[in-house]
């Protein structure tokens, strides 16, 4: 009996450093705060990606996978003001802070604060080059250059082109700018003929284009970076102009836009954006490095696209006033971080 006893000891024991071996890389992260700074919130992709991270990380601290995940947003997308935000999460004792920026460089020094004092920090969007950061983005510069690709493929002949931009001095805006200009160098058919900024908000960049088109040629295509596309129709329209091809950017009031025209017409084009759901990613991602999980500096994740075959299904699954999307659960994350 007492060598029963001995032996049910020594299992014991043999699980016990099993299961201190299976779990000492990964910590549980129970007690773990996460924190979102978000630097705008003025438009309705901004808006889809607050309301996934809600759904999301609401789940999660439901579940009892972490502790918290409170989102934060600026009132200005002022590079000052977020950093001040970051420098309050800090205080706040955070475990780990995931930021969609308002400069990639302008933030590093309240991002290496964070680092020092032991948080762990993650960018999606718009990231920050911070070397103790992560970073999660999409091909930003080929998001712009795929309009080009699209464009010399359905207009050979070229055409003028207006340049509708984000917001003014963001990473994104910046990118995708480059890649627009890139694809324009390599299909010198196409000219850019005018430019202004929408702010990626159909509002915005309605009122933008209005004031700038009684001062261009004919335009052939509108290039884009996302919530912009339906305001430029309805500019052209009010200004009683031909309307010409627009890139549009996966709102839910563009692709219903499309719908309409294609119905009424045939009209052809195509939509592509960054998912807003990345923010869920973006989580996902700081739940695993506070669990111990080796993850890469760098993470890329595929822009969401649709064309004119699956538009009516994009269209039926995106609900009024939002954005095409996709949300990411753990199981996504961990294989996103895998590489596959």
């Amino acid at each position: 009996m007492v060598h029963f006893r001995k032996s049910l000891l020594s299992l014991g024991a043999a699980a016990a450093v099993v299961a201190m071996s299976q779990t000492s890389a990964f910590a549980d992260t129970s007690d773990k705060r996460i924190a979102l700074s978000n630097n705008y919130a003025g438009n309705s992709w901004r808006q889809a990606m607050l309301t996934s991270w809600e759904k999301i990380t609401s789940a999660a601290v439901k579940d009892g996978v972490v502790a918290s995940a409170d989102a934060f947003t600026t009132a200005e997308n002022q590079v000052t003001e977020q950093a001040a935000q970051i420098q309050n999460l800090i205080l706040q004792g955070y475990d780990a802070i995931v930021i969609n920026a308002a400069s990639p460089d302008a933030l590093n020094g309240a991002v290496e604060e964070a680092c020092a004092a032991g948080i762990k920090v993650i960018s999606f969007d718009g990231i920050v080059t911070a070397p103790c950061a992560w970073r999660i983005a999409i091909d930003f510069k080929q998001m712009g250059k795929e309009q080009l690709i699209y464009l010399a493929k359905h207009m050979p002949d070229g055409g003028n082109l207006l340049e509708i931009r984000g917001l003014a001095g963001v990473f994104v805006d910046d990118e995708i700018s480059a890649g627009i200009h890139e694809g324009v160098a390599e299909n010198s058919q196409f000219k850019i003929v005018g430019s202004v900024h929408g702010d990626w908000a159909q509002d915005v960049a309605q009122k933008a284009v209005a004031g700038i088109l009684p001062s261009l040629p004919d335009i052939a295509g509108v290039v884009t970076q996302g919530g912009d596309g339906y305001g430029a129709a309805q500019a052209f329209k009010a200004a009683g102009r031909p309307i010409p091809l627009i890139i549009m950017g996966n709102r839910q009031d563009e692709l219903k836009w499309w719908k309409e025209q294609k119905d009424a017409n045939g009209y052809k084009t195509m939509s592509v954006s960054i998912a807003p759901g990345v923010s869920t990613l973006a989580f996902w991602v700081a739940q695993q490095i506070l669990d111990g999980a080796d993850v890469p500096k760098d993470l890329t994740v595929p822009f969401l696209r649709v064309d004119q075959d699956d538009l009516e299904e994009k269209l039926a699954g995106t609900e009024e006033g939002s954005v095409a999307n996709v949300e990411y659960a753990l199981e996504d994350a961990k294989k996103v971080i895998a590489g596959k």
